[in-house]
């Protein structure tokens, strides 16, 4: 450890992992160290017995439920856009090579006490039943725009600079009701709140296009993909991709105490007597506690059944988004479902997870909306666990720290927030102009 290194990653948690291969593949020199004697972090995947000990304090799993070492249940439940940003980030580092992932079967939104398929195109919109005749037409002409809009060719623009009007003056130029707005802003252009009605329209255009461009790309059932055998295989993932680019790893390292000199700033690591140097330190909340800030809750259920979510055509992998103006409450509540057919359950058993922002300290009554979507439940684990940011400078104390996981059950803002810290890092934007059809491994298991 008696070395000096460019950046000291602490935390093996998704967002640490994909930040050390992006910075191990531009020719830093990385150390990568855990005080865990696992790979994950808040991130990891568990077994069943590890799912039993950690959310009951009793006894062994029953026996009705399976073999423990065949679940492999996501303590953060994400899929990912098949056209998005992190997809781009596993082509461009290769680390697609290293996992195998199938199509997400479904994506539905709650309205009026139902669940609806999420309409992403003009020919979508005429068949769903989320609306009334005279609304599909007007949502159809929305949609057409949307497809249609290209920010190079003015003629698209049918007049609108959309880097200056609002998406609510876009949205009232069609004369879209509220149910519809609810559904095209929150499940559709994944928006988490109603802010972005009245930002520029290009954000909203944008999403809307990634989303229908994502759902054609394997013409399944959603945009969505996801890794088999769970997305405890992504912080692996990039961490052999740090390791192949010259990146070392050490788990099981207690304390890893991070040093300062007289100034304020980070100059190396110290566990077990020794202290690794470094330039720069990346970690998660959890190593520097007194600089970061607690900004919500996400309160969770977990769901073990062994049937698919009902009203979702039988889908085995499915995102349900249920609004919060839906359910008269400050947040959205989410709903993830995967099953024996993405490997991390065994034969016949469905895994569901529903979240939101926790607004109680009774997840299971807050919760309720979304668990009573799911039908019958074997086992069910509730859970409410703090989600930070951090309140300090990099240029003051050069510490990038990462913001907790929110209770979205979809990779967008995860994604976002690694690539701002990886240019906040490196002072430079993240080439993703990749040919995505380059992707074969992902292209062939996801089809």
């Amino acid at each position: 450890m008696d070395e000096e290194y460019d950046v000291i990653v602490l935390g093996t948690g998704l967002k640490e992992c994909i930040i050390s291969g992006l910075l191990s593949v531009d020719g830093l020199k990385v150390l990568h160290m855990d005080r865990n004697d696992y790979y994950g972090g808040e991130s990891s995947s568990l077994n069943l017995t590890k799912l039993w000990n950690r959310f009951k304090d009793n006894d062994s799993p029953p026996e009705h439920l399976g073999v423990s070492k065949e679940y492999n249940v996501d303590m953060v439940p994400k899929f990912m856009m098949a056209n998005g940003a992190l997809v781009r980030v596993l082509i461009r580092t290769s680390v697609t090579k290293y996992l195998n992932f199938k199509a997400v079967d479904g994506s539905f939104v709650y309205n009026n006490g139902k669940i609806h398929k999420v309409p992403a195109t003009d020919v979508e919109a005429l068949k769903s039943n989320l609306m009334g005749l005279f609304e599909k037409r007007r949502a159809r002409k929305f949609f057409i725009y949307v497809q249609d809009y290209e920010e190079d060719d003015p003629k698209s623009h049918e007049g609108l600079d959309l880097n200056k009007v609002t998406t609510r003056e876009v949205i009232s130029k069609y004369g879209l009701e509220d149910d519809t707005v609810d559904f095209i802003g929150h499940a559709l252009a994944l928006h988490r709140d109603d802010s972005y009605l009245d930002e520029p329209a290009i954000d909203t255009v944008k999403r809307m296009k990634l989303y229908a461009e994502s759902l054609a790309r394997f013409q399944g059932g959603s945009p969505y993909i996801y890794p088999l055998y769970g997305l405890g295989e992504l912080p692996q993932a990039f961490a052999r991709l740090s390791a192949v680019y010259g990146g070392t790893y050490m788990l099981n390292k207690p304390e890893c105490k991070v040093e300062f000199d007289e100034s304020g700033k980070a100059y190396g690591v110290t566990s077990e007597g020794e202290t690794a140097k470094c330039k720069k330190i990346v970690c998660d909340p959890s190593y520097l506690p007194d600089k970061v800030k607690k900004v919500g809750r996400v309160a969770r259920a977990i769901c073990i059944m062994k049937h698919p979510i009902p009203d979702t055509k039988d889908s085995h992998s499915v995102q349900i988004i249920l609004p919060k103006k839906q359910l008269k409450r400050k947040s959205d509540m989410y709903v993830f479902c995967c099953s024996y057919a993405h490997n991390v359950a065994p034969k016949g058993k469905f895994i569901a997870f529903v979240s939101t922002e926790a607004e109680t300290d009774k997840p299971e009554i807050e919760l309720k909306p979304g668990i009573d979507l799911l039908g019958p439940v074997e086992e069910t684990f509730f859970d409410i666990y703090d989600r930070y940011e951090p309140v300090n400078n990099p240029d003051d104390d050069c510490c990038f720290l990462t913001n907790s996981y929110d209770s979205t059950t979809h990779f967008e803002t995860t994604v976002k927030d690694v690539l701002a810290l990886y240019n906040k890092i490196t002072g430079k934007e993240l080439d993703l102009s990749v040919d995505l059809n380059a992707a074969s491994a992902t292209e062939q298991e996801a089809a």
